[in-house]
Protein backbone atom coordinates (compact mmCIF):
# COMPACT_ATOMS: atom_id res chain seq x y z
CA UNK A 1 0.00 0.00 0.00
CA UNK A 2 1.29 3.43 -1.02
CA UNK A 3 -0.77 5.70 1.27
CA UNK A 4 0.40 8.93 -0.38
CA UNK A 5 -0.61 7.85 -3.88
CA UNK A 6 -3.94 6.51 -2.62
CA UNK A 7 -4.77 9.77 -0.86
CA UNK A 8 -3.94 11.81 -3.96
CA UNK A 9 -6.17 9.63 -6.10
CA UNK A 10 -9.12 9.37 -3.75
CA UNK A 11 -9.01 13.07 -2.84
CA UNK A 12 -9.19 13.80 -6.60
CA UNK A 13 -5.81 15.58 -6.52
CA UNK A 14 -4.39 13.11 -9.03
CA UNK A 15 -6.29 12.18 -12.20
CA UNK A 16 -9.52 13.95 -11.10
CA UNK A 17 -12.74 12.30 -12.26
CA UNK A 18 -15.23 15.17 -11.99
CA UNK A 19 -16.08 18.19 -14.12
CA UNK A 20 -18.75 19.70 -11.87
CA UNK A 21 -17.52 21.45 -8.67
CA UNK A 22 -20.65 20.30 -6.81
CA UNK A 23 -19.76 16.68 -7.58
CA UNK A 24 -16.35 17.23 -5.97
CA UNK A 25 -17.93 18.66 -2.83
CA UNK A 26 -20.39 15.78 -2.61
CA UNK A 27 -17.59 13.24 -3.10
CA UNK A 28 -15.61 14.70 -0.19
CA UNK A 29 -18.82 15.14 1.84
CA UNK A 30 -17.54 18.38 3.39
CA UNK A 31 -14.61 20.63 2.50
CA UNK A 32 -13.02 23.06 4.93
CA UNK A 33 -13.92 26.59 3.86
CA UNK A 34 -12.13 28.77 6.39
CA UNK A 35 -10.48 30.96 3.76
CA UNK A 36 -13.24 32.54 1.67
CA UNK A 37 -11.14 33.07 -1.44
CA UNK A 38 -9.05 29.90 -1.40
CA UNK A 39 -11.94 27.49 -0.72
CA UNK A 40 -12.76 28.00 -4.41
CA UNK A 41 -9.38 26.70 -5.52
CA UNK A 42 -9.63 23.78 -3.08
CA UNK A 43 -12.68 22.59 -5.02
CA UNK A 44 -11.62 23.66 -8.52
CA UNK A 45 -8.21 21.96 -8.40
CA UNK A 46 -10.04 18.66 -7.93
CA UNK A 47 -11.92 19.03 -11.23
CA UNK A 48 -10.74 18.06 -14.69
CA UNK A 49 -10.73 21.68 -15.89
CA UNK A 50 -10.40 24.10 -12.95
CA UNK A 51 -12.54 27.19 -13.42
CA UNK A 52 -13.31 30.08 -11.09
CA UNK A 53 -16.52 30.72 -13.04
CA UNK A 54 -17.69 27.11 -12.72
CA UNK A 55 -17.28 27.32 -8.95
CA UNK A 56 -19.13 30.63 -8.73
CA UNK A 57 -21.98 29.30 -10.87
CA UNK A 58 -22.35 26.24 -8.63
CA UNK A 59 -22.17 28.36 -5.48
CA UNK A 60 -24.64 31.01 -6.64
CA UNK A 61 -27.11 28.38 -7.84
CA UNK A 62 -27.11 26.73 -4.41
CA UNK A 63 -25.48 23.51 -5.59
CA UNK A 64 -22.64 24.26 -3.15
CA UNK A 65 -23.44 25.63 0.31
CA UNK A 66 -21.09 27.21 2.86
CA UNK A 67 -21.97 27.14 6.55
CA UNK A 68 -20.56 26.43 9.98
CA UNK A 69 -20.95 22.73 10.63
CA UNK A 70 -18.36 20.19 11.81
CA UNK A 71 -16.03 21.20 14.65
CA UNK A 72 -17.85 24.55 14.67
CA UNK A 73 -15.86 25.71 11.61
CA UNK A 74 -16.71 26.70 8.04
CA UNK A 75 -17.51 23.88 5.62
CA UNK A 76 -18.65 23.50 2.03
CA UNK A 77 -21.31 20.85 1.45
CA UNK A 78 -23.41 19.98 -1.58
CA UNK A 79 -27.10 20.89 -1.62
CA UNK A 80 -28.02 17.21 -1.80
CA UNK A 81 -26.12 16.54 1.44
CA UNK A 82 -27.07 19.75 3.26
CA UNK A 83 -30.13 18.71 5.27
CA UNK A 84 -29.04 15.25 6.41
CA UNK A 85 -25.60 16.55 7.39
CA UNK A 86 -27.19 19.36 9.36
CA UNK A 87 -29.43 16.87 11.16
CA UNK A 88 -26.44 14.68 12.03
CA UNK A 89 -23.81 17.28 12.89
CA UNK A 90 -25.67 20.32 14.24
CA UNK A 91 -26.27 19.02 17.79
CA UNK A 92 -22.54 18.55 18.40
CA UNK A 93 -21.73 21.84 16.62
CA UNK A 94 -24.19 23.70 18.85
CA UNK A 95 -22.60 22.20 21.97
CA UNK A 96 -19.12 23.20 20.78
CA UNK A 97 -20.26 26.74 20.00
CA UNK A 98 -21.97 27.16 23.36
CA UNK A 99 -18.73 26.05 24.99
CA UNK A 100 -16.85 28.77 23.12
CA UNK A 101 -19.50 31.32 24.10
CA UNK A 102 -19.17 30.36 27.75
CA UNK A 103 -15.38 30.68 27.62
CA UNK A 104 -15.85 34.19 26.16
CA UNK A 105 -18.42 35.00 28.84
CA UNK A 106 -21.20 35.43 26.27
CA UNK A 107 -24.70 34.25 27.14
CA UNK A 108 -27.56 34.42 24.63
CA UNK A 109 -30.98 33.67 26.15
CA UNK A 110 -33.42 31.65 24.04
CA UNK A 111 -35.80 34.61 23.72
CA UNK A 112 -33.03 36.81 22.31
CA UNK A 113 -31.91 34.09 19.94
CA UNK A 114 -35.42 33.70 18.52
CA UNK A 115 -35.95 37.46 18.19
CA UNK A 116 -32.64 38.07 16.40
CA UNK A 117 -33.07 35.02 14.17
CA UNK A 118 -36.43 36.36 13.00
CA UNK A 119 -34.85 39.70 12.08
CA UNK A 120 -31.95 38.04 10.25
CA UNK A 121 -34.40 35.81 8.37
CA UNK A 122 -36.47 38.77 7.24
CA UNK A 123 -33.46 40.68 5.95
CA UNK A 124 -32.10 37.61 4.15
CA UNK A 125 -35.49 37.07 2.51
CA UNK A 126 -35.77 40.72 1.45
CA UNK A 127 -32.29 40.94 -0.02
CA UNK A 128 -31.83 37.41 -1.32
CA UNK A 129 -28.18 37.60 -0.28
CA UNK A 130 -27.49 39.69 2.81
CA UNK A 131 -24.13 40.72 4.24
CA UNK A 132 -23.24 41.00 7.90
CA UNK A 133 -23.38 44.78 7.46
CA UNK A 134 -26.98 44.45 6.24
CA UNK A 135 -27.82 42.56 9.41
CA UNK A 136 -26.14 45.15 11.63
CA UNK A 137 -28.00 47.98 9.92
CA UNK A 138 -31.36 46.21 10.31
CA UNK A 139 -30.69 45.61 14.00
CA UNK A 140 -29.61 49.23 14.48
CA UNK A 141 -32.85 50.44 12.92
CA UNK A 142 -34.69 48.47 15.58
CA UNK A 143 -32.57 50.06 18.31
CA UNK A 144 -30.36 46.98 18.77
CA UNK A 145 -26.65 47.74 18.85
CA UNK A 146 -24.68 44.51 18.69
CA UNK A 147 -20.94 43.93 18.40
CA UNK A 148 -19.53 41.72 15.67
CA UNK A 149 -18.66 38.90 18.05
CA UNK A 150 -22.17 38.49 19.42
CA UNK A 151 -23.74 38.88 15.97
CA UNK A 152 -21.43 36.16 14.62
CA UNK A 153 -22.76 33.74 17.23
CA UNK A 154 -26.34 34.62 16.28
CA UNK A 155 -25.60 33.98 12.61
CA UNK A 156 -23.92 30.70 13.47
CA UNK A 157 -26.87 29.52 15.54
CA UNK A 158 -29.20 30.46 12.69
CA UNK A 159 -27.08 28.24 10.43
CA UNK A 160 -27.30 25.33 12.86
CA UNK A 161 -31.11 25.53 12.89
CA UNK A 162 -31.27 25.41 9.08
CA UNK A 163 -32.46 29.02 8.85
CA UNK A 164 -29.48 30.70 7.17
CA UNK A 165 -26.86 29.41 4.78
CA UNK A 166 -24.56 31.02 2.23
CA UNK A 167 -25.90 33.50 -0.31
CA UNK A 168 -24.23 34.53 -3.56
CA UNK A 169 -20.45 34.51 -3.89
CA UNK A 170 -18.79 37.92 -3.58
CA UNK A 171 -15.06 38.54 -4.14
CA UNK A 172 -14.17 39.11 -0.48
CA UNK A 173 -17.30 39.16 1.66
CA UNK A 174 -19.60 36.37 2.83
CA UNK A 175 -23.33 36.68 2.25
CA UNK A 176 -26.28 34.85 3.77
CA UNK A 177 -29.54 33.53 2.34
CA UNK A 178 -32.56 31.67 3.64
CA UNK A 179 -31.70 27.98 3.49
CA UNK A 180 -35.21 27.03 2.42
CA UNK A 181 -34.89 29.37 -0.57
CA UNK A 182 -31.32 28.44 -1.47
CA UNK A 183 -31.46 24.69 -0.92
CA UNK A 184 -35.16 23.90 -0.78
CA UNK A 185 -37.34 22.55 2.03
CA UNK A 186 -36.22 19.87 4.43
CA UNK A 187 -37.11 16.49 2.87
CA UNK A 188 -38.38 15.09 6.17
CA UNK A 189 -37.16 12.96 9.03
CA UNK A 190 -33.83 11.22 8.45
CA UNK A 191 -32.65 7.93 9.89
CA UNK A 192 -29.57 8.54 12.05
CA UNK A 193 -27.91 5.22 11.27
CA UNK A 194 -28.37 5.84 7.56
CA UNK A 195 -26.86 9.32 7.70
CA UNK A 196 -24.03 8.12 9.92
CA UNK A 197 -23.24 5.35 7.44
CA UNK A 198 -23.29 7.82 4.53
CA UNK A 199 -20.96 10.24 6.32
CA UNK A 200 -18.56 7.40 7.14
CA UNK A 201 -18.59 6.07 3.59
CA UNK A 202 -18.00 9.48 2.05
CA UNK A 203 -15.16 10.26 4.46
CA UNK A 204 -13.20 7.08 3.86
CA UNK A 205 -13.88 6.86 0.12
CA UNK A 206 -12.42 10.35 -0.35
CA UNK A 207 -9.59 10.35 2.21
CA UNK A 208 -8.44 6.74 2.36
CA UNK A 209 -6.34 5.36 3.80
CA UNK A 210 -7.34 6.96 7.11
CA UNK A 211 -7.56 5.88 10.74
CA UNK A 212 -10.54 6.02 13.06
CA UNK A 213 -8.69 8.78 14.96
CA UNK A 214 -8.59 10.76 11.72
CA UNK A 215 -12.33 10.25 11.23
CA UNK A 216 -13.15 11.29 14.81
CA UNK A 217 -11.06 14.45 14.40
CA UNK A 218 -12.56 15.38 11.02
CA UNK A 219 -16.21 14.65 11.81
CA UNK A 220 -16.27 16.15 15.28
CA UNK A 221 -18.45 13.23 16.38
CA UNK A 222 -17.69 11.04 19.37
CA UNK A 223 -15.72 7.81 19.08
CA UNK A 224 -18.76 5.57 19.56
CA UNK A 225 -20.56 7.26 16.64
CA UNK A 226 -17.52 6.83 14.42
CA UNK A 227 -17.15 3.17 15.36
CA UNK A 228 -20.85 2.70 14.67
CA UNK A 229 -20.44 4.25 11.21
CA UNK A 230 -17.64 1.81 10.36
CA UNK A 231 -19.69 -1.09 11.71
CA UNK A 232 -22.66 -0.09 9.53
CA UNK A 233 -20.48 -0.16 6.39
CA UNK A 234 -19.80 -3.83 7.11
CA UNK A 235 -18.18 -5.52 4.09
CA UNK A 236 -17.81 -2.24 2.18
CA UNK A 237 -14.76 -1.30 4.26
CA UNK A 238 -11.69 -3.18 5.41
CA UNK A 239 -8.64 -2.56 7.60
CA UNK A 240 -4.94 -2.66 6.74
CA UNK A 241 -2.03 -2.35 9.18
CA UNK A 242 0.88 -0.03 8.32
CA UNK A 243 3.71 1.28 10.53
CA UNK A 244 1.90 0.49 13.77
CA UNK A 245 -1.47 1.95 12.77
CA UNK A 246 -4.72 0.53 11.45
CA UNK A 247 -5.99 2.24 8.32
CA UNK A 248 -9.43 1.82 6.78
CA UNK A 249 -10.06 1.57 3.05
CA UNK A 250 -13.24 1.09 1.06
CA UNK A 251 -13.53 -1.73 -1.40
CA UNK A 252 -13.89 0.74 -4.30
CA UNK A 253 -10.60 2.48 -3.44
CA UNK A 254 -8.98 4.15 -6.46
CA UNK A 255 -5.51 2.73 -7.10
CA UNK A 256 -4.74 3.74 -10.70
CA UNK A 257 -3.86 7.11 -12.21
CA UNK A 258 -0.99 8.32 -10.01
CA UNK A 259 1.96 9.76 -11.96
CA UNK A 260 5.25 10.88 -10.46
CA UNK A 261 6.82 14.30 -10.89
CA UNK A 262 3.67 16.40 -10.37
CA UNK A 263 3.51 19.51 -8.19
CA UNK A 264 0.34 20.70 -6.48
CA UNK A 265 -0.32 24.23 -5.22
CA UNK A 266 -2.47 23.42 -2.19
CA UNK A 267 -4.53 26.16 -0.51
CA UNK A 268 -4.57 26.80 3.24
CA UNK A 269 -6.99 24.65 5.27
CA UNK A 270 -7.14 22.09 2.49
CA UNK A 271 -8.57 18.65 3.20
CA UNK A 272 -5.28 17.09 2.12
CA UNK A 273 -3.94 18.10 5.54
CA UNK A 274 -6.85 19.20 7.69
CA UNK A 275 -8.84 16.05 6.88
CA UNK A 276 -6.59 13.99 9.17
CA UNK A 277 -5.54 14.15 12.80
CA UNK A 278 -2.11 12.70 11.94
CA UNK A 279 -0.47 14.32 8.93
CA UNK A 280 2.96 12.72 9.10
CA UNK A 281 2.33 10.55 6.02
CA UNK A 282 2.71 13.61 3.78
CA UNK A 283 4.27 16.18 6.11
CA UNK A 284 7.45 15.58 8.12
CA UNK A 285 7.44 16.66 11.75
CA UNK A 286 10.43 18.95 11.26
CA UNK A 287 8.52 20.96 8.67
CA UNK A 288 5.11 20.88 10.34
CA UNK A 289 5.37 24.54 11.39
CA UNK A 290 5.69 25.54 7.74
CA UNK A 291 2.23 24.14 7.03
CA UNK A 292 0.30 25.00 10.20
CA UNK A 293 0.82 26.23 13.75
CA UNK A 294 -0.55 24.98 17.06
CA UNK A 295 -3.42 27.50 16.90
CA UNK A 296 -4.89 25.89 13.79
CA UNK A 297 -3.69 28.44 11.24
CA UNK A 298 -2.86 26.67 7.96
CA UNK A 299 -0.61 28.02 5.20
CA UNK A 300 -0.64 27.52 1.41
CA UNK A 301 1.75 24.63 0.70
CA UNK A 302 3.34 22.91 -2.27
CA UNK A 303 3.35 19.14 -2.66
CA UNK A 304 5.55 17.12 -4.98
CA UNK A 305 4.27 13.58 -5.54
CA UNK A 306 2.04 14.22 -2.55
CA UNK A 307 4.83 15.15 -0.09
CA UNK A 308 4.60 18.67 1.35
CA UNK A 309 7.84 20.40 0.39
CA UNK A 310 7.27 24.17 0.15
CA UNK A 311 5.04 27.22 0.42
CA UNK A 312 3.50 29.44 -2.23
CA UNK A 313 1.91 32.89 -2.26
CA UNK A 314 -1.45 32.83 -4.07
CA UNK A 315 -2.20 36.55 -3.71
CA UNK A 316 1.19 38.02 -4.57
CA UNK A 317 2.19 38.90 -8.14
CA UNK A 318 4.43 36.42 -9.91
CA UNK A 319 4.97 32.73 -9.32
CA UNK A 320 6.43 32.78 -5.83
CA UNK A 321 7.49 29.46 -4.33
CA UNK A 322 9.71 28.73 -1.33
CA UNK A 323 10.94 25.15 -0.95
CA UNK A 324 11.92 24.04 2.55
CA UNK A 325 12.37 20.32 1.90
CA UNK A 326 15.72 20.45 0.15
CA UNK A 327 16.07 16.74 -0.56
CA UNK A 328 13.27 17.08 -3.14
CA UNK A 329 14.45 17.67 -6.69
CA UNK A 330 12.77 20.80 -8.05
CA UNK A 331 11.67 20.57 -11.67
CA UNK A 332 11.24 24.09 -13.02
CA UNK A 333 9.04 22.83 -15.86
CA UNK A 334 6.74 20.90 -13.52
CA UNK A 335 6.36 23.78 -11.11
CA UNK A 336 5.56 26.10 -14.02
CA UNK A 337 2.81 23.69 -15.08
CA UNK A 338 1.33 23.86 -11.57
CA UNK A 339 1.33 27.65 -11.66
CA UNK A 340 -0.23 27.66 -15.13
CA UNK A 341 -3.08 25.45 -13.89
CA UNK A 342 -3.76 27.95 -11.11
CA UNK A 343 -3.53 30.97 -13.42
CA UNK A 344 -5.81 29.34 -16.00
CA UNK A 345 -8.33 28.68 -13.22
CA UNK A 346 -8.30 32.37 -12.26
CA UNK A 347 -8.72 33.49 -15.86
CA UNK A 348 -11.41 30.96 -16.82
CA UNK A 349 -14.34 33.31 -16.15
Amino acid sequence: MNPVALRLLNQQLAAPQFTDPAEVVSHLCAIQAQEYRMMRWAVAMRTKKPSAKAFKDAFDSGSIIRLHLMRGTWQLVSAQDYWWMLDLCAPKAIAVTKGWMASNKISIPAREQTKIRDILSRIAEEKGSATKEDFKQALKEKGINMDDHRLSYHIRMAEFTGTLCSGDLLPMKATYALAIKKVGPHPGKTDRDETLMTLTRKYFQSRQPATIEDFVWWSGLNVSDCRRGIELLSTLIHKEHLNGRDFYLTDNCRTRGFRQGKYLLIPPYDEYLIGYKSRDIVLSQEHRHKAHNNSGIFQPVIARDGIICGNWAPFKPGSQADFFKHDVHVSEESIRQAWKLYEDYLNRN
